[in-house]
């Protein structure tokens, strides 16, 4: 006999997922200047893989900018749409 999945293990990993992602959007708020990917990787403390995630379902959700530097694999910056346009 089957056991029927628990709503409780999807809900709590959904919920992980959004609040990473608050963090994250947090932390470029408060930023005055662009941020790059490791800076951010640091500051939320969790794995790069996740954060860049995090960031790209952000930047789909217009939330953030985002621009790659460099070629290749370069570096990612990061920053809030509304506080530079204000400039």
């Amino acid at each position: 006999m089957k056991r029927p999945i628990k709503a409780t293990k999807e809900k709590k990993g959904w919920e992980v997922k959004m609040n990473l992602k608050e963090k994250i959007l947090r932390k470029i708020e408060e930023s005055e200047e662009p941020l790059e990917t490791k800076e951010i990787e640091l500051a939320v403390k969790d794995s790069r893989i996740k954060v860049l995630y995090r960031l790209y379902d952000l930047r789909g959700e217009q939330k953030i900018k985002g621009k790659q530097i460099g070629s290749g694999k370069g570096t990612w910056i990061w920053w809030v749409k509304k506080y530079i346009e204000k400039v």
